[in-house]
């Protein structure tokens, strides 16, 4: 039996497939809708003609104004993700994500309020930033910790679906806006801003509902409310051989903490520095390297970019009514993400089809790129004139490619590197890789989402040959360093990043006898 009831390799007894669970992991995951809508609807808001004429946005500085209001969300997103490590070591992951979505909440509602003053808005981007940085490192990890074994990598990808969903209201927000509204009227862009309360109050009310994680109530020594906590989640009595596993589990994962910190005492500075230590370790340190270079192209794959700033990129190729094909675009990515990452990446693997994606994206970006050289369809449309039939023909090819470039981004890219980070490191280290590889995503998203206004303006047709060239080098870097982690061990992706030191047999190891078990297993943290 698979999907969401699907079986371990020990005695998985029915009542652990739960409406709770379900619920709890389903509110959780909340939290990436509000990341994903972020992506997808700030870039048209702000180019619209009303928040440009609300905030005397002059022509000659608005690309410098788009940039600094788009990149102070990933600012503030970076160090969300830094504040947020350090947060739920000390009050727990439930009460972690509540305060994140106060924050967030303050945020949304400052720039939804604001007369006229920038500094509203860059106050609000940066607070929002702080929340979704916070909350993008703790809902994968959150669910995988309330999640049983079997289900853990389905339920993770509750955080891949609801960000898809996310994206594809703020695309479809903005163009129902485009097609009922007054452009030059305020509502315009405050709606849009004012949604994003919706599923933050959403997730703040059912945030109390939730259960706090057993791993961490373990880790403070509170034994009782864990596993009073299991018994709620798994609706089984705490004498339950399933329960008393679970617990053992935790037990022999708290006890691998134990043993990174051992060399510098005990607490979470002795954790940190021991963690610090095994990273650097041969066979350890290639692996921190691979997870930077997996997040740097992603986010120079282009794609982040086309969220951002769609109303330019689409307006190269001639496109009028750039909210529309953005919430095509928007479609396509979701639908494709979801199949993939819900029923094939455990049959795929992460390898191969980071290869042929980035190769497919690549030509594809080539081919637009060449499109706007030769046919100029913008400079056209903005001189008034009409193009030309193959100049309009030739656009619809263009428009095409950006189609299959999201299809197939969504199996590459997209969240591999979640995955791959997940997947690579023993579970004693996870927490701080985890927010490793978020502040690598945030870092990386803040330096394109910052100069690729300046890119465009500098590079024109060539910013699609710019991002075609990392799509390229994503290909050979993915062919030369990044290797099969699928259905391996830890003590065989040892021997594939050569580390050769003694470790203990790990949970994961434990947990994961059988292949099927180990397969669902290691897709606990993506995307």
């Amino acid at each position: 039996m698979g999907g969401f009831r699907a079986v371990e390799d020990r005695p998985t007894p029915k009542e652990v497939y739960n409406w709770r669970l379900y619920t709890e992991a389903s509110i959780i995951a909340t939290g990436s809708l509000l990341f994903g809508y972020d992506s997808a609807f700030i870039g048209t808001t702000i180019a619209r003609a009303s928040f440009k004429t609300d905030f005397n946005i002059d022509p000659k500085t608005s690309a410098d104004t788009s940039s600094n209001i788009t990149s102070a969300f990933q600012a503030g997103a970076f160090f969300g993700a830094i504040f947020c490590f350090l947060l739920t070591e000390k009050i727990g992951r439930k009460w972690a994500l509540q305060a994140n979505v106060v924050v967030f909440l303050v945020g949304a509602i400052l720039m939804t309020a604001s007369t006229g003053h920038l500094s509203h808005i860059y106050a609000g981007r940066i607070l929002t930033g702080i929340a979704c940085g916070a909350i993008t490192a703790t809902v994968p990890s959150y669910i995988a910790e309330l999640s049983i074994v079997s289900i853990r990598g389905i339920l993770t990808g509750l955080f891949e679906v609801a960000y898809q969903t996310g994206s594809l209201i703020g695309f479809w927000i903005n163009y129902g806006i485009n097609q009922h509204m007054d452009p030059t009227s305020s509502i315009s862009w405050r709606v849009p801003m004012a949604v994003q309360i919706i599923p933050a109050g959403i997730l703040f009310i059912g945030g109390f509902f939730l259960h706090e994680s057993p791993l961490w109530l373990m880790r403070k020594n509170r034994e009782e409310d864990a596993t009073t906590a299991l018994e709620s989640l798994r609706n089984l009595p705490r004498d339950h051989t399933y329960l008393q596993e679970d617990l053992q589990m935790i037990r022999s994962r708290l006890s691998e903490e134990a043993a990174v910190a051992a060399k510098y005492g005990t607490g979470p500075w002795a954790f940190f520095r021991g963690a610090l230590a095994e990273l650097s370790r041969k066979g350890m340190w290639n692996r921190v390297v691979l997870v930077l270079c997996a997040f740097t192209l992603q986010n120079m794959s282009g794609a982040a970019a086309i969220n951002y700033y769609s109303p330019t990129l689409f307006g190269s190729l001639g496109i009028s009514d750039v909210s529309l094909y953005t919430g095509i675009y928007g479609l396509v990515k979701a639908v494709a993400s979801i199949i993939f990452y819900g029923a094939l990446i455990d049959v795929w693997g992460r390898r191969n089809p980071t290869i042929i994606s980035s190769i497919a994206c690549s030509l594809c970006l080539w081919i637009v790129g060449v499109y706007v050289k030769i046919g100029h369809p913008a400079d056209i449309i903005a001189a008034g004139d009409k193009l030309s039939s193959s100049t309009a023909a030739g656009g619809k090819a263009a428009t095409a490619m950006i189609m299959i470039y999201s299809v197939f981004w969504s199996f590459g890219l997209n969240g591999i590197p979640w995955i791959v980070a997940a997947e690579i490191f023993p579970g004693a280290l996870r927490n701080l890789t985890g927010t490793y590889a978020a502040l690598c995503q945030w870092a990386m998203q803040l330096v394109i989402t910052k100069a690729l206004p300046y890119i465009f303006k500098s590079f024109g047709y060539g910013t699609w040959f710019f991002f075609a060239c990392w799509m390229l080098l994503a290909s050979l870097w993915s062919f030369f360093f990044l290797p099969e982690t699928k259905g391996r061990t830890l003590d065989e992706i040892d021997v594939i990043f050569g580390y050769v030191h003694d470790r203990a047999l790990s949970t994961d190891d434990l947990a994961k006898s059988g292949d099927k078990a180990h397969a669902i297993e290691h897709s606990e943290e993506h995307l």
